[in-house]
């Protein structure tokens, strides 16, 4: 096909994607993605054209710009990354355009400009290093151990198997399976030489001579190019002005090694050929049922530690991990100083920072500098043109999502943990995520060495017709799982509710729990037992429903507390932790969560269906209104003898019955709030005051990683 022609078949197709991010009819977002898909599939049967492609996709985000058609901007940037990644034969003025572009959109509000900069930051390394992020990528996610780069991934897949049949799983877990069984780690060394190579030295790579001679290269001596391929990449990389000459010529001397003289520009000719497509291998997937409360844990401290190392006790509460101990104590450990605090008596050189690769980087928590001890940020934060950190493990988004990093105290390995199932799932993740971070106030193992990251496919139908289990059709949701683990970067955080119950039963104790999506409050046809707890009654009122009190305090956008008291008559309430369907975070059956509108993910949407008895000349009648209101804490009581029975995120087991009252309020983060003083020189009004003033409990918030985040 001649180059005319392919061009005009990837701008179709680029026109066909940007129609599907353009157009909101129920029809098309059923297949949602699809065109992506099919694009990225073109490039990757046919890698030479990748560069026609990049400089369509340019184009188009040059127009988008200009035109400010900011809703595909971030679509089309995560699909130049993607190929980019993949990529051989990119032109060094190609990159520059790009960067520049994403520097441009760093005056853009968020989330514009955070996917920007991070765009930015991994396309200035790859300019002057190629293949940077594709050798780091899948050294991360094939565990292939290297000094230089440790970092280890995995996706941890758990699937709800009462929304998600049998069937479905079997296929879902033959084409992970199958995609595994062609990744072998010698299978992607080569892919890993072979790209590295391509990138570097370009048309002068002879890739048809190249594939062959690492076919036919034992382990032994594919893991030895492999290691120097790695090293030479790394430490270009990590030089604050790397060279791209130099890293060409690095690269030159290790293609000369492994084909001989007659490699390009190192001696003789040899006939070029069409080059074979390198692919991307799949991220390590592990499939799970969830059936088990304990699951996620047990699987994080398997990740940390496998079962050859770790044997798992019955009770994971006594667990204790090998070699985690002495960071556990290094966490609660003072820094004493002994000098004097004026800044003339520090030893020369005390005021410089240590190199990036020098163990004292590495082991500073704190920084003398002009008398005040301040932290040492890694570079990442403070000189992005020099990062030499892992490009999947940035934090964007807010901070404290998962814990922050201990001194000393290096987080080699992500968890990516994606769940396929409905808004039961979401909830059952939240209890999961909120047990962890319980248990990590008990024994802080995992926040320390590994950094969590969620995500959520939502699945409303019952079978996704998508699978099928002949294996001659490309595995859609396989690929869309990888993409969105690999390119879903900004995270939204929700808000987790504590609701604690109160019973009819004065000889049952109260009981809390927590909810992410939803509570749902229905009016039992049963009234109190005789011999139970009875509120102040005022008499039963006509018409359905029961009397409800309720003591709220009112969302405003000043923030100041204003107490609410009503009682009313009601059928029934839902209170949302996330917006309706016409405004909350939607996707596809089978696609992630692309974005979320301008909405606050921490407040309290409740919706009360109140009775309202009217008179008229034909007698009294009784009619159903829905008021709503936002609150970011509720109480509510049942005045009458009607019992109340909740619902928590949908979930039919997770219902109570038998309800009398019930609190609802942002659950805390476990040890978040400021201890009480015990200063022996304050008064008692003193204390007093202090503890009135001390700062409130943090608000434990859930992050669920999207395209986008939130859009302003």
């Amino acid at each position: 096909m001649e180059s005319s022609d392919v061009e005009l078949d990837l701008q179709r197709s680029v026109q066909a994607v940007l129609r599907e991010l353009s157009t909101q009819a129920p029809a098309l977002q059923s297949n949602q993605g699809m065109w992506r898909w099919s694009l990225h599939k073109k490039v990757e049967r046919d890698p030479g054209k990748s560069p026609a492609l990049v400089r369509i996709l340019l184009r188009e985000l040059e127009k988008a710009e200009s035109e400010d058609l900011r809703h595909v901007i971030i679509p089309l940037l995560h699909t130049v990354m993607y190929v980019l990644t993949k990529a051989t034969g990119i032109t060094e003025e190609l990159y520059q355009r790009i960067y520049a572009f994403c520097t441009r959109l760093l005056t853009l509000p968020t989330p514009y400009c955070t996917v920007a900069l991070d765009c930015a930051i991994r396309l200035k390394t790859e300019t002057a290093v190629p293949g940077t992020l594709y050798q780091r990528m899948v050294i991360a996610e094939q565990n292939l151990m290297n000094e230089l780069y440790p970092y280890q991934e995995r996706v941890f897949l758990f699937v709800d198997p009462e929304l998600v049949s049998a069937s479905v799983c079997s296929a879902l877990l033959l084409e992970i399976e199958a995609a595994q069984a062609q990744q072998t780690p010698e299978a992607c060394m080569r892919h890993v030489v072979s790209h590295a190579l391509q990138a570097a030295l370009g048309e002068a790579c002879h890739a048809g001579a190249l594939h062959r001679k690492l076919q036919a290269s034992p382990r032994r001596t594919l893991e030895r190019y492999f290691h120097a391929v790695v090293a030479a990449v790394e430490q270009m990389a990590s030089e604050a002005s790397p060279s791209r000459e130099g890293h060409v010529e690095r690269l030159e001397e290790i293609y000369c090694s492994l084909l001989g003289p007659a490699a390009g520009r190192c001696g003789g000719d040899l006939v070029q050929e069409r080059p074979p497509s390198i692919p991307l291998p799949s991220p390590y997937i592990t499939f799970h049922l969830w059936t088990d409360e304990e699951q996620l844990w047990k699987e994080l401290v398997l990740f940390l530690r496998p079962r050859s190392q770790l044997r798992l006790s019955a009770d994971l509460e006594v667990l204790d991990l090998q070699g985690l101990r002495p960071d556990r104590e290094l966490a609660r450990v003072s820094v004493l100083s002994t000098d004097s605090g004026i800044e003339r008596d520090l030893p020369p050189g005390a005021d410089e920072l240590p190199a990036p690769s020098s163990p004292e980087m590495e082991r500073a928590g704190l920084q003398r500098k002009g008398g005040i001890k301040k932290r040492a940020w890694h570079l990442d934060f403070l000189m992005p043109d020099s990062w030499d950190g892992p490009p999947l493990h940035r934090r964007t988004g807010r901070p404290g999502g998962d814990g922050e990093m201990l001194p000393g105290v290096s987080r080699l390995h992500t968890a990516r943990v994606l769940v396929l199932g409905d808004d039961r799932m979401l909830g059952r993740l939240a209890q999961a995520y909120h047990r962890l971070r319980k248990r990590e106030t008990q024994k802080f193992c995992l926040t320390p060495r590994l950094s969590l990251q969620l995500y959520y496919i939502p699945v409303l139908a019952p079978e996704p017709p998508s699978l099928d289990t002949s294996r001659t059709v490309d595995p859609f949701i396989l690929d869309v799982i990888t993409y969105y683990v690999r390119m879903g970067t900004q995270p939204i955080y929700f808000q987790i509710y504590t609701v604690k119950i109160f019973f009819s039963d004065l000889s049952q104790d109260p009981t809390e729990d927590i909810f992410l999506i939803e509570l749902k409050v229905k009016i039992q046809d049963s009234k109190f037992p005789k011999d139970s707890f009875s509120p102040r009654r005022r008499g039963v009122a006509e018409g359905a429903g029961a009397e409800l009190s309720l003591c709220y305090q009112k969302a405003l956008l000043s923030h100041r507390p204003r107490e609410v008291t009503v009682s009313l008559r009601a059928t029934g309430l839902v209170l949302k932790a996330i917006p309706a369907s016409n405004t909350e975070v939607s996707g596809s059956r089978h696609c992630p969560l692309p974005a979320a509108p301008v909405t606050d993910h921490t407040c309290l949407n409740v919706s009360v269906t109140e009775v309202v008895k009217s008179s008229n000349l034909a007698g009294k009648s009784f009619s159903t209104v829905t008021n709503t209101f936002r609150t970011n804490n509720i109480q509510i009581q049942s005045q009458d003898q009607r019992l109340l029975t909740l619902s928590l995120d949908k979930d039919d087991q997770r219902t109570f019955r038998d309800v009398v009252r019930f609190e609802v309020a942002p659950c805390p983060e476990p040890c978040s709030g400021a201890q009480k003083s015990k200063a022996p020189w304050l008064n008692l009004h003193g204390q007093q005051e202090m503890e009135a003033t001390k700062a409130k409990p943090k608000p434990l918030l859930m992050p669920i990683n999207t395209f986008s985040g939130i859009v302003q």
